[in-house]
């Protein structure tokens, strides 16, 4: 399996065989996914001796997360999988993140910044994938985290962890959140391991039908239409 990350300002690419990781790429920098993207899948394939026709599957980040980033993802997979017999399974972002949080002994809440003072956020009764929810992926403000968080230690994830916790705690001092460190942004092994989850209970798109998960409209088309901030439909099983 093939599983790539480019909703976050992480870039990252694996290639898995089962749960093991055959080869990998990361890395953090300006945001230029366009143009690492193809070149870091050719290097992580080349480092594990692998073609692209030996993919069974392509795993991809689905969001929420950059619009820009999630699009480039989206079609790159879409361009890998054309006219090919490939499963394509698309994977939360928010999820993947709480992979980072494997020890955490309680919940964990994964938050990306979605800028106006906003949080992407998901959370979950642990950090497994079998864990269940404590709350649909939204779009919140950190004062609807701080009512919606559990009594108790909460684990917080996402690059973007820190200032979303400190937002979470101004609202709920007595929130109880505490941060992972290092803030991590998603990597494409988590991304992968949940896919395979996925693939096992025939949770795979058709890669013309390969959807972003946004939550919400980019602001771009609120200004050309004048619509609301209304959530945005997704491509999540």
């Amino acid at each position: 399996m093939l599983a790539i990350e480019t909703a976050t300002r992480v870039l990252s690419v694996a290639l898995l065989q089962g749960r093991r990781v055959v080869a990998e790429l990361s890395a953090e920098g300006p945001r230029v996914h366009s143009e690492r993207l193809l070149p870091a899948i050719d290097r992580v394939l080349g480092e594990a001796e692998c073609r692209l026709e030996d993919v069974d599957a392509l795993a991809v980040s689905a969001g929420p997360g950059s619009f820009t980033g999630l699009r480039i993802g989206m079609a790159t997979i879409k361009g890998l999988a054309f006219g090919e017999a490939r499963a394509v399974v698309p994977v939360s972002t928010l999820a993947a993140l709480r992979l980072a949080a494997a020890a955490a002994p309680g919940p964990v809440a994964s938050l990306l910044d979605a800028r106006r003072g906003e949080l992407y956020a998901g959370a979950w009764q642990g950090p497994g994938p079998e864990a269940p929810p404590l709350w649909p992926e939204s779009v919140l403000a950190p004062a609807a985290i701080a009512e919606r968080l559990p009594e108790g230690s909460t684990l917080v994830v996402g690059e973007d962890a820190a200032a979303g916790a400190e937002a979470v705690l101004e609202a709920r001092p007595g929130a109880f959140a505490r941060v992972g460190a290092p803030e991590v942004g998603a990597r494409a092994p988590w991304i992968g391991s949940l896919a395979l989850d996925a693939l096992a209970a025939g949770q795979t798109v058709a890669a013309d039908a390969l959807l972003p998960r946004y939550l919400r409209r980019a602001e771009a088309e609120v200004k050309r239409t004048g619509e609301p901030l209304e959530p945005a439909p997704g491509g999540l099983p």
